[in-house]
């Protein structure tokens, strides 16, 4: 059945985005035509509506072979509700004029589709460990893993190190100074982490961060792409990221017991709920009155992941 519904909603996509494509060639052709329906604005505005609601459509109606960012990490519940129906995120996202669109052409179309479901909320807690997850954690298993063809991390990067919040705030200041491409503002972090809570951070880069891999400037990768499971100040458990240098990392104490090291790597790589979205969620009670936050210059007062 959800074979089936995954399907129909790649079938529902190609429809819908040739759909999309004829209105759009419509809106742009001659201009005394459209003149008579639309003003020159209001014909680009629709393009716009058109462009925006269907540019994601290609990818679901001919998609390309999912590959993992990370080798070994399980599907976080996003990515499985976008394979159980992939078109979740479309529908989800759009507006309601969106979604009467949608609906609109499916039905002159003679097809049948019911709506994907609500998107999952992110999950606050580890997700259940795999059988092979739990036979790597018996066997003492480092679960960060190199992609093919590329060299493995070292193995002093084979480690889970804890640290106090200003290890973590230092750790970003350093990343933003010299401009390594993932962190995020000490300021917020040091004003929402828990003041004498004791966090977590390991080497655990994307595919596309893999140390050795072009930077994009003409070099290549040579930080570490860490991820961190962080303790906010109202308790709750959330992952973030932060690039880190090889010796940066060398130089923090290792003090937790491997297993113990084990279960926190799970728990970091599987947790949902990042800094991204805790800011966003506080954000509307965030006041220098309750925690002492106040907006830098720049605006950007939650961390990135």
């Amino acid at each position: 059945m959800r074979s089936q519904e995954a399907e129909l909603d790649r079938d529902i996509a190609a429809l819908l985005v040739a759909r999309a494509f004829t209105e759009i060639r419509h809106l742009a052709g001659g201009t005394q035509r459209v003149a008579q329906e639309n003003s020159p604005d209001e014909a680009l505005d629709r393009i716009r509506f058109l462009a925006n609601l269907s540019h994601n459509l290609p990818g679901i109606a001919r998609p390309r072979p999912r590959r993992p960012s990370r080798q070994g990490k399980s599907s976080g519940s996003f990515e499985q509700a976008m394979a159980e129906r992939p078109m979740s995120w479309v529908w989800n996202t759009a507006s309601p004029e969106a979604r009467a669109w949608m609906l609109r052409h499916i039905e002159q179309a003679g097809r049948t589709w019911m709506p994907p479901p609500p998107l999952p909320a992110s999950r606050k807690d580890p997700s259940p460990m795999t059988p092979q997850q739990r036979v790597g954690l018996l066997l003492r298993r480092w679960p960060v893993k190199a992609p093919a063809e590329l060299q493995p991390l070292p193995p002093e990067a084979n480690v889970l190190k804890a640290f106090n919040t200003e290890g973590v705030c230092a750790l970003h200041d350093e990343a933003r100074r010299l401009r390594l491409g993932l962190s995020g503002s000490a300021a917020w972090l040091r004003a929402h982490l828990a003041p004498d809570g004791v966090h977590y951070l390991l080497p655990d880069p994307a595919n596309y961060y893999w140390p050795g891999t072009p930077n994009g400037r003409g070099g290549t990768i040579d930080w570490w792409q860490c991820t961190t499971l962080l303790q906010m100040y109202n308790g709750e458990w959330v992952s973030g990221m932060v690039a880190v240098l090889p010796e940066t990392f060398a130089a923090l104490p290792s003090t937790l017991p491997r297993k113990e090291q084990l279960r926190l790597v799970h728990c970091a790589r599987s947790i949902e709920r990042d800094t991204s979205i805790w800011g966003r969620d506080h954000k509307a009670e965030c006041a220098p009155q309750l925690c002492g936050y106040v907006p830098e210059a720049t605006g950007n007062a939650q961390t990135s992941t």
